[in-house]
């Protein structure tokens, strides 16, 4: 009897004989490369760590009154372009990942921030006491302090 035939009819028995085949072991997914010493990535962690320490300083200015109204903050427009600035940064991250095919929360995390930064942006502008500068303030530091921590942390294989 030959190889081949004595093959086919151990296969043939196995199959006969009610045996479950063996399953496949899963294919193990390494996580992917990180991005955060690439150029583009590195720049967004750079702005959103200067804007996030300035967001700070200004809520560290607030008056101790939470119902008295709201000053105008130092220089509001020139910290209004570079968060637009960093939206769009934001979104070329997005739009480089989804390029590459990238399967991870990062490309839609740092668009889910692209759209929120300019929201946080119009409640700081539209604060009228301090009590709600303080929270606009507040929420904009967490939102740039994420934009450093999502690039930063180091990255986990797919679910």
């Amino acid at each position: 009897m030959s190889c081949a035939t004595l093959a086919a009819s151990a296969l043939l028995w196995l199959a006969s004989s009610g045996v479950p085949p063996i399953p496949a072991a899963p294919a193990v997914q390494s996580a992917p490369a990180s991005v955060a010493a690439e150029p583009l990535f590195a720049d967004i962690v750079r702005r959103a760590s200067a804007l996030k320490a300035r967001t700070e300083l200004y809520r560290k200015g607030l008056g101790a009154d939470p119902a008295a109204p709201a000053a105008a903050l130092t220089d509001l427009a020139g910290f209004q372009g570079q968060i637009g600035e960093l939206a769009a940064l934001d979104m070329k991250g997005h739009v480089t990942l989804k390029d590459r095919g990238a399967v991870d929360d990062l490309k839609c995390i740092l668009r889910g921030i692209s759209q929120d930064l300019p929201e946080k942006l119009s409640a700081m502008s539209a604060a009228k006491t301090v009590k709600d500068l303080d929270m606009a303030l507040r929420d904009m530091v967490y939102l740039l302090n994420d934009n450093v921590e999502v690039i930063t942390a180091p990255p986990t294989p797919p679910a």
